[in-house]
């Protein structure tokens, strides 16, 4: 793997923004690449076989430009297109499911862990099976909530229309004694703040973008690919359409502005 190389990162639209912000945090000198599909996004509301072209089609774009990884910072692809994209590609393709996984089984000790994200993620069950996979005697709650989404890229972070919303999706939990609860999309992070007060204080929210940094950090590490730099690394942006609309939410989702934001067309 050549290590001075840039990592890919896709998502559907915007989300993903928030696997970038946690991936520059830890290794500043690597170089990123993202690219958020924003002409076609939602992912969450359409088929596993589309999602697995967009994402493929995706990947082609991003291995043109010479990445040495590709994180797939979409929970809908990363459910649903995952293991096509590891048995079409050579190069490492690093999803946000397990690490989520891994780290919710960590924190409920054999208990409950809920898991929220979008219809798509939720029909797929893929988080229950992972997670009953390696500890089946926990137990698993899931939900989808559809809304928080566009709630998110409206700007509505903490809004009493988004506690509303988050009270009725969540707040049937309170009750469950759950350990820990996976937030099963990149949008949902910027939420924590109004999710926490939906539930007891001692619930671990799992924030899979954190997660998917530490995990991809090890990658690197064990592939000899991690890049020497300790700061400098390059940004570059794609959209597939509005990218505005990515310029605008950078702040919210990536903590800084992002500059110039190229439109691409895919096939």
């Amino acid at each position: 793997m050549n290590a001075d190389a840039p990592i890919g990162i896709f998502d559907s639209g915007l989300g993903g923004l928030t696997v970038c912000r946690a991936v520059e945090a830890a290794f500043p000198g690597e170089d990123l690449v993202y690219l958020g599909d924003t002409a076609r996004v939602p992912y969450g509301v359409k088929s596993a076989e589309t999602v697995t072209r967009y994402s493929e089609e995706i990947c082609d774009f991003l291995i043109e430009r010479g990445v040495k990884a590709i994180v797939v910072a979409c929970n809908t692809a990363s459910s649903l297109a995952l293991p096509q994209l590891r048995q079409k590609y050579s190069l490492p393709v690093l999803g946000v499911l397990e690490p989520g996984v891994e780290a919710a089984l960590q924190a409920c000790h054999g208990g409950k862990v809920g898991v929220i994200g979008t219809e798509a993620t939720i029909r797929s069950e893929s988080y229950p099976r992972a997670l009953l996979k390696r500890s089946p005697q926990i137990q698993v709650l899931s939900q989808a909530c559809p809304l928080f989404v566009p709630l998110v890229e409206e700007g509505w972070i903490d809004h009493p229309v988004t506690r509303e919303v988050a009270e009725i999706y969540v707040g049937p939990w309170l009750k469950l004694d759950l350990d820990a609860v996976i937030l099963a999309c990149t949008h949902y992070p910027l939420l924590k703040g109004v999710l926490q007060e939906t539930l007891a204080p001692e619930v671990v929210w799992v924030d899979s973008a954190l997660e998917t940094a530490r995990a991809l950090g090890a990658l690197l590490q064990e592939a000899g690919g991690l890049n020497p730099r300790e700061s400098g690394g390059s940004r570059i942006y794609y959209a597939t359409d509005a990218p505005q609309k990515m310029q605008g939410l950078a702040q919210a989702f990536l903590g800084h502005s992002l500059g110039e934001v190229k439109v691409i067309q895919l096939n």
